[in-house]
């Protein structure tokens, strides 16, 4: 019996959209929050004006439009927001067109109209959906319009759903009312005060003028829109101040001023930071026109420009819909490349030419440059030979290139790298600092949170060199680990290592007795520089994950005992007859080489101060 076969024939057709559900989805879902629409809507009466000057610039349009604004009232009473311009108006066949066809933006047909005459400058709109957003917040939406062709004025109303009405309006003068009738569960957009919040967040630096309640609140030609050469200090100051009030007053700026591949302009600023944590409360604001969209622009700029503060404002970083979300695009990575190239540029241009603002500065901008150089590698091949390093033992600055040059031969280590010494904590490392600076070596200062990434990075960059902590290992050995010290004798080195096992609190803690240059110190804790760097990032994983620090699992250390050294003789010659002393002076110098690291914990430190005043006592 044969089987039967089925054949899929080939059929093709249109997705059937039903229209009266486009509505509510675009009321509910097309910004996320409803404060928008009144940016949107004023944005809308801003475009109109922009391009009734145009056609007045071009000889089309020979009215007065000098005084044209967009005026904003609440009526609390009638439970009405009213949005009015003196615009460019619309003919009830323009309504139809631009109001009844949703997302046909009359904006951009403008522009594609007078292309030539370059009419895209200042005008807003991109999607034809702005509109709509009146309708998250209204039961009803009325327009009053008249076009500046003296057709005659329209009235148009929708209750919101797929049905308007149009006919005629008594408007005698050119321009639009858009009357919203708020509905009940947003009559919080009735109150006066917080019409005026959204204004001032949105509408601030528009182009056009925008009064509220007889006052206009806006600021037409912000810093930023202006050339560089026409703004003072004073004015980069004072428009700082407006941005971020009541704190202190930035560093230095850079004016971003580009019109081609792409346009770009705005701000970026230097803030003064108060405490380490003050490097993540950058703010960089995101205008389109001098439309605020957001204070987000983590998707347009690498993540550690995002701690500076001020505008950016750009046509051409692409927008969904509801202009709060950007999408990734060519352009955004072009204009991140470019600010950042600007960036690193302005940062060479005042270490090159004024050195001493640059350090003056650098102990502010240093956490910006570091996490920069971490995370962005442009950045940091651009920046990596003018990071300064401070010097531990002297008040100056060196930039490593500076440091290599200087000590290639007195910090020659192993492979002919030159060793970077470094403290991380000048106070807790201030003995093995002096034993730097008495050996004839410099060492700099890394203590920020972050540099052991940054030291990371300069080591990744730079394979001639090697970072060193002053307290990685004995200051003989601190630039060369195989260096050989003077012989101990072997009956010594056994005696001192038995009496010291008993005393350390570590089963995998290792004893080494040797003959140090110095013999100021009894013994010392080392953790190689590998180790210490391991244990620190295993020591931020688990603090990270909520977790105990579990060090003890990862200990490399290495207990060095200073045979040489006054005490350790005095140990030596005690041994025998004196055990329990003995014992207690070689805990008390334990102890003293672990609170050289830090790792003296409190019921440690309370024993360690009875055993002092014990040990004081005797010799008294």
């Amino acid at each position: 019996m044969k089987k039967k076969t089925t054949q899929t024939t080939t059929e093709t057709g249109q997705i059937s959209i039903h229209t009266e559900n486009i509505l509510p989805i675009i009321k509910k879902w097309l910004y996320a929050d409803h404060e928008i629409f009144l940016r949107e809507l004023v944005s809308n009466g801003v475009d109109a004006i922009s391009k009734l000057r145009h056609l007045s610039s071009i000889g089309e349009y020979t009215g007065d439009v000098t005084k044209a604004r967009v005026r904003v009232s609440v009526d609390k009473d009638k439970k009405e927001i009213r949005v009015s311009d003196d615009g460019i108006g619309m003919t009830a066949d323009e309504i139809k067109k631009y109001i009844n066809q949703i997302a046909f933006s009359g904006a951009e047909e403008f522009v594609k109209t007078y292309k030539k005459d370059d009419a895209n400058s200042g005008i807003i709109g991109h999607f034809g959906l702005g509109f709509y957003s009146s309708f998250m917040v209204s039961e009803s939406v009325e327009i009053h319009t008249r076009s500046y062709t003296d057709a005659p004025a329209a009235h148009w109303t929708s209750d919101g759903s797929t049905t308007f009405t149009i006919d005629a309006s008594d408007k005698t003068e050119r321009g639009t009312d858009i009357i919203l009738h708020v509905d009940k569960d947003n009559e919080d957009f009735l109150e006066a005060s917080r019409v005026k919040e959204i204004l001032n967040k949105y509408c601030r630096f528009l182009p056009v003028e925008v009064e509220f309640e007889g006052e206009v609140i806006n600021e037409t030609t912000p810093a930023w829109v202006k050339a560089p050469s026409e703004v003072k200090e004073s004015d980069y100051r004072e428009f700082y101040q407006k941005l971020h009030p009541f704190q202190p007053d930035p560093l230095f700026w850079i004016h971003l001023n580009v019109d081609y591949p792409f346009r770009l302009t705005g701000i970026l600023y230097f803030p003064k930071i108060q405490h380490e944590m003050d490097i993540t409360k950058g703010q960089i604001q995101l205008y389109c026109q001098q439309v605020y969209v957001s204070n987000n622009v983590s998707e347009i700029l690498p993540e550690f420009l995002t701690l500076l503060r001020g505008v950016i404002d750009s046509p051409d970083i692409p927008l969904n819909v509801s202009r709060s979300f950007l999408q990734n695009d060519r352009n955004v990575k072009k204009i991140a490349g470019h600010i950042t190239k600007k960036i690193a540029d302005k940062l060479n241009e005042i270490c090159t030419s004024d050195r001493a603002s640059f350090e003056k500065y650098w102990s502010d901008i240093a956490p910006f440059v570091k996490y920069g150089m971490i995370t962005d590698d442009a950045f940091c091949d651009r920046v990596k030979d003018i990071a300064l390093l401070p010097l531990a033992n002297e008040d100056r600055f060196m930039t490593l290139p500076d440091y290599v040059e200087a000590y290639k031969e007195t910090n020659k280590g192993e492979g002919d790298k030159t060793v970077v010494l470094y403290s991380s904590d000048k106070n807790q490392q201030a003995t093995y600092l002096d034993l730097v600076k008495e050996k004839g070596l410099t060492a700099v200062v890394l203590d920020h949170l972050i540099d052991n990434h940054f030291i990371s990075t300069l080591e990744r960059k730079r394979n001639d060199i090697r970072f060193v902590r002053v307290d990685a290992n004995v200051v003989d050995k601190l630039i060369n680990p195989k260096a050989v010290t003077i012989e101990v004798n072997p009956d010594h080195a056994k005696v001192l290592t038995d009496v010291f096992k008993t005393v350390i609190r570590s089963e995998k803690m290792k004893i080494s007795v040797e003959n140090l240059s110095s013999t100021e110190l009894a013994a010392k804790i080392i953790v190689t520089e590998e180790s210490r760097r391991f244990k620190d990032m295993m020591r931020t994983m688990t603090i990270a994950q909520g977790k105990e620090s579990t060090d003890d699992l990862f200990d490399d250390s290495t207990l060095v005992i200073n045979a040489g050294n006054d005490i350790i003789r005095k140990i030596l010659i005690l041994e025998p007859t004196r055990p329990d002393l003995v014992k207690e002076l070689a805990a008390h110098v334990f102890d003293v080489a672990a609170l050289g690291q830090g790792s003296l914990t409190g019921p440690q430190m309370a024993t360690f101060v009875k055993r002092m005043n014990k040990l004081m006592a005797l010799i008294s």
